[in-house]
């Protein structure tokens, strides 16, 4: 949320709060805390390892046709530039080349025929009511998700409310039905629904700069048709491919719903190949302009060096290669996904790995950077040893099917089987003789005993292709925050910080959470922020609740660093986590506190404590006795009601809107059966 007064939005209700205590303790304030990770650290540091932001960028419909991956006609310098910041997966490959059962086995770990997912039609939610998928895995522990574009594919083009802090943002639908299968049109980019992604992503991404985030970005191009501005089609004046094969389209084939397609013959002339070829390579250097849009406005806020970027395309897509046009085929070019990894402070910068991975493997992966446990029903294993080490062994194959074709790739070959025990046929090929997939050596006797093998490492399943690596490391059993390494933050590890103040007592070093050097004010603020995180995410709820006992030892460290804060981020989120834990604490006595004025401007709050629920009203007077505002604050549930966000607050108008002058003021405070009256003064 971009930051603006506090005053504006309270002058809007009237002295009414809407936010009440009941709200507040209805989210988790583990994730309240954990929102505020990102911008509490000092501007000279970079957050604690596994702290960090994810960006997840997925395109439709993009096969790896893009200069970093070895294709300089392609113009895609965006894309190729944050190759050069991460890990290019040259042999990345889907699980199911359609775009639901892709996207669902990608975002739930899962793979498509144990979620039950494959076709376009079919709701994950369905199948498999209980899965957690992996933006509400990340929102689960306390990460601030949105959605963005298409990320799920879903019949009724809506995301899972499961998954995400706020609904999904898309922009609306246009039919393309009647309409040819490309145009090069003379519009801005925001005139089309990727360049609206786009926009709409920059301005996100300010409003939760200062969060803990998980961002999906969906981009709908280069999925047919192949709009995009004419300045995109100008990039390609020349042939891409040096030679364009013979296409079929047959009579049920998605082309078939643009005019522009011959619906009789179903033989593609090889002028209209071309121009879709060409009309591909524009759509996807549109989305790369995007892309651009979206990583400048990371770097840009500053967000670039704890931020994870995932960037993959959901499946491949053929553009005549084995006589089609189009995806669902069990073909190489229809199941490998471009896929690039950059991790904040990663080692290895610029480098391309050869290792078989799947998509499947991305849940796991951002799982074990961001020091996550990893579910153990995940059917992907975590990318990170490639990344430390692009070449060392890795899996023996990845697994995809398409209906009832069931397919691997290994190191040299692509195996096919159709139909239980292939009944309907098998398919091999041999990518060192045969890169293009041109001849099925299948049938060939000399090649018996290599199908035989194949086909045993196809039915042995994924998990006999598993690397033979140790055990992935484990999850830390501490974290920074928790001082006295009892395995949750908690109002024992603040005491701890405020007992090493100064030096006093070196009893336990982690107080110093920054690493600065010494024990102070912004320590306790960082654990402050993080109250609540745990080891074990099943921990007791009610150990986050801040006792009623420590409720004026949290009040004096709050004006401590009222009173030390120099406007950096790390005081204004810090102080604003000190008064959520405040706000929680239900206190034993209703209480009316001096209020707060602004010397320069005739405005007030007036805090108090409700020590059980009551409607609240505040009645102005001035010296005369004579009514000049009531501020009717409502139901209030018990709690602490002193903090800027939470005080009743007063505007200095009176019952018509009018400013009053500056002088002497009394007001009277009524919440339940208790009544009292306060003196206040207001200075313009």
């Amino acid at each position: 949320m971009s930051e603006r007064p506090m005053r504006q939005a309270q002058k809007q209700s009237s002295g009414k709060r809407p936010f009440t205590r009941r709200d507040f303790l209805s989210t988790s304030l583990k994730a309240s805390a954990a929102a505020f990770t990102t911008g509490l650290l000092p501007k000279r540091k970079t957050n604690a390892e596994g702290q960090y932001n994810v960006l997840f960028i997925i395109v439709d419909d993009l096969r790896p046709l893009l200069g970093c991956y070895g294709h300089p006609k392609i113009h895609t310098p965006n894309i190729d530039a944050l190759a050069q910041r991460g890990t290019l997966f040259n042999r990345a490959y889907c699980q199911f080349p359609v775009c639901n059962p892709s996207r669902a086995s990608m975002l739930t770990g899962l793979r498509p025929e144990t979620i039950g997912v494959l076709n376009n039609f079919t709701n994950f939610r369905l199948t498999l009511p209980e899965v957690v998928t992996l933006p509400q895995y990340f929102k689960t522990h306390g990460y601030h998700t949105r959605s963005i574009g298409k990320i799920f594919h879903k019949s009724t083009f809506d995301d899972d409310d499961l998954s995400w802090s706020v609904p999904t943002w898309r922009p609306k639908w246009r039919s393309y039905e009647g309409t040819p299968s490309w145009q090069a049109l003379d519009v801005s980019d925001d005139e089309l629904m990727d360049g609206e992604i786009a926009r709409h992503t920059t301005q996100v991404l300010e409003e939760i700069r200062d969060v803990q985030f998980f961002l999906a970005v969906g981009f709908h191009k280069p999925h047919l048709p192949f709009n995009a501005p004419i300045q995109y089609y100008d990039l390609y004046d020349t042939q891409i491919f040096e030679s364009v094969p013979d296409v079929i389209i047959p009579p049920w084939h998605e082309m078939q719903a643009y005019s522009d397609i011959p619906s009789e013959d179903f033989l593609l002339p090889a002028e209209k190949t071309v121009e879709l070829i060409r009309a591909y390579a524009a759509s996807t250097s549109y989305i790369d302009a995007q892309v651009g849009r979206v990583l400048n406005q990371l770097y840009t806020l500053g967000l670039t060096e704890n931020t994870i970027i995932i960037f993959a395309g959901d499946h491949g897509f053929h553009l005549g290669e084995n006589s089609i046009f189009g995806k669902r085929t069990s073909f190489e070019i229809s199941l490998r996904s471009p896929l690039i990894v950059s991790l904040p402070r990663q080692s290895t910068l610029g480098v391309r790995t050869d290792a078989l991975v799947e998509l499947v493997d991305i849940f796991p992966t951002l799982c074990d950077v961001c020091q996550l446990p990893i579910p153990p029903e995940l059917e992907g294993l975590s990318l990170v040893p490639v990344i430390e080490e692009p070449t060392r062994p890795w899996k023996t194959a990845a697994f995809s099917q398409i209906d009832i074709a069931h397919s691997i790739r290994t190191e040299q070959y692509r195996y096919t089987e159709v139909g239980a025990n292939a009944w309907l046929g098998r398919a091999l090929y041999d990518h060192y003789a045969d890169p293009d997939e041109t001849v099925n050596i299948a049938h060939l006797p000399e090649n018996e005993e290599l199908v035989a093998n194949l086909s045993e490492q196809l039915h042995a399943g994924w998990q006999a292709a598993l690397p033979d690596i140790q055990e992935q490391p484990p999850i830390p059993q501490t974290l920074p925050w928790d001082i006295n390494n009892d395995g949750i933050v908690d109002i024992q590890d603040l005491l701890l910080v405020a007992k090493n103040f100064d030096g006093a007592s070196t009893e336990h070093l982690k107080a110093d959470v920054n690493k600065d050097g010494h024990v102070d004010i912004i320590d306790l603020l960082l654990v402050a922020a993080h109250f609540g995180e745990a080891v074990n995410p099943a921990a007791p709820s009610g150990a986050t609740h801040l006792r009623t006992e420590h409720a004026a030892l949290a009040d004096k460290w709050l004006t401590e660093a009222r009173f030390a804060d120099d406007g950096s981020e790390v005081f204004r989120h810090g102080i604003t986590a000190l008064e959520r834990l405040i706000d929680i604490t239900v206190p034993t006595e209703t209480v009316l506190l001096p209020n707060y004025p602004n010397p320069f401007n005739p405005e007030t709050w007036i805090p108090y404590d409700l020590a059980e629920d009551a409607d609240v009203h505040i009645h102005i007077y001035n010296l005369k006795g004579e009514s000049i505002r009531q501020l009717s604050i409502g139901f209030q549930t018990a709690g602490t009601y002193r903090s800027q966000s939470r005080a009743a607050y007063w505007d200095g108008q009176n019952a018509i809107g009018e400013p009053v002058a500056s002088g002497i003021y009394f007001y009277t405070f009524q919440a339940g059966q208790f009544k009292t009256t306060r003196q206040m003064v207001i200075l313009k």
